[in-house]
């Protein structure tokens, strides 16, 4: 049976879980020739990312409806987020060790949201979700500028796709990736010490850093 020390471990050596399908009772161990990551320092805001973030029509919370946010990630017709995984990620919330970005329109109703697991100065995403457009998006041009404003040096994307591409995640080799944990981990960050800042600060940031 895994446990939050487990799966903790696992992240720590480079490893990390996923299920076939939801309703699969068990799991299988990764870790990618390539990985995927994010340049804390190279995350990419396009004209229309930066419009959207400018319009401020939503609003930006973290750790506030975490299993809402990984509800709304596992809510899809193929998702490696099992049962099992469900439980560990609440267990591993409630002791500190996984967090949420949440997304939501003025009238409160989620549009966008990622979770992650924190170990010392690094970032696991695990998934992201979204319910209008940009909503993941902004999701993670907030969750970049908060990882660097908290002292992060790693963000693991596990793998990339077209999308992550597009805003700045990129394959770096296992080995490459291996040297970048066992640095990150000997570190600390605070997830939680930077205020939600106003979007200004958000491309402000993102464009002194790109």
């Amino acid at each position: 049976m895994m446990t939050p020390a487990l799966l903790l471990n696992a992240y720590a050596n480079g490893i990390f879980p996923m299920a076939e399908h939801q309703d699969d009772t068990e799991v299988f161990w990764v870790d990618p020739r390539q990985r995927g990551v994010f340049p804390l320092d190279g995350f990419h805001i396009s004209r229309s990312l930066a419009r959207a973030i400018r319009r401020a029509d939503y609003t930006v919370s973290v750790d506030a409806d975490f299993s809402g946010v990984v509800a709304a990630c596992a809510d899809r017709p193929t998702t490696w987020i099992n049962r099992e995984l469900l439980g560990l990620y609440d267990q591993l919330h409630a002791m500190g060790h996984a967090h949420s970005l949440e997304v939501r329109d003025m009238d409160g109703a989620l549009i966008g949201g990622v979770f992650g697991l924190v170990i010392g100065a690094g970032f696991f995403g695990e998934s992201m979700f979204s319910r209008r457009v940009n909503g993941s998006k902004i999701a993670l041009a907030y969750l970049v500028d908060r990882l660097l404003r908290a002292g992060f040096t790693l963000f693991d994307t596990q793998f990339t796709t077209p999308h992550l591409t597009s805003l700045g995640a990129v394959e770096i080799p296992r080995a490459q990736y291996h040297a970048q944990l066992a640095q990150a981990i000997d570190l600390q960050a605070d997830f939680l010490g930077p205020a939600v800042p106003p979007p200004q600060d958000v491309l402000q940031r993102n464009a002194q850093t790109s």
